[in-house]
């Protein structure tokens, strides 16, 4: 009963959108293309990766938006680890567990965006693909070609969000392109 209670306080505080701004992320990160094409690991950690990687990129677009942009980055944030928290409970990690595992989770995100950030904005293309290799196919051995097709796909992801109107997304229907191979 009592986490009913807070998560319904931190559904009142959140903007309106972030659900759905969550969504998306979730829905695109699960497309099956980016497993069975670009070879992202189809486990549970390629999963994860590939929510973290979404949530970066549409993240990093809010940034530019100030303040509004930095207040839904939070609530983003905050939503994306209250799923985090409640699928390791779904899945069996015990109560005590949860909490060290979503501190280790969101520390793994500060360090992907470190490392993505990084490799966005490094004149060297090589930095974004050693950054893709070692955090989102860091269980796989994906060939050169598949490396290039996801530096790619976040390259022109993070140029169409950069292109969409700031009312389009904070309305909550951010726009990511088809993953290809």
């Amino acid at each position: 009963m009592l986490n009913f209670i807070f998560a319904w306080l931190n559904r009142r505080r959140q903007p309106a959108q972030t659900t759905e701004l969550y969504t998306a992320i979730v829905t695109q990160a699960r497309k099956s293309d980016f497993y069975s094409q670009l070879g992202v690991p189809d486990t549970l950690d390629g999963r994860f990766d590939m929510i973290l990687l979404h949530a970066f990129l549409l993240m990093r677009r809010l940034g530019r938006v100030r303040p509004d942009g930095a207040i839904l980055n939070q609530a983003l944030f905050d939503l994306m680890f209250a799923d985090m928290d409640n699928s390791l409970r779904e899945i069996g990690v015990g109560d005590l567990s949860v909490g060290k595992k979503v501190k280790q989770m969101a520390q793994a995100f500060y360090g992907r965006v470190e490392a993505y950030e990084s490799g966005l904005a490094a004149d060297d293309p090589g930095m974004l693909k050693d950054a893709l290799v070692r955090n989102l196919f860091r269980t796989a051995k994906p060939s050169p070609e598949r490396i290039d097709a996801m530096a790619g796909y976040v390259r022109r992801t993070d140029a169409i969000l950069a292109l969409q109107a700031d009312q389009e997304l904070f309305g909550g229907n951010p726009s990511f392109p088809a993953p290809v191979w």
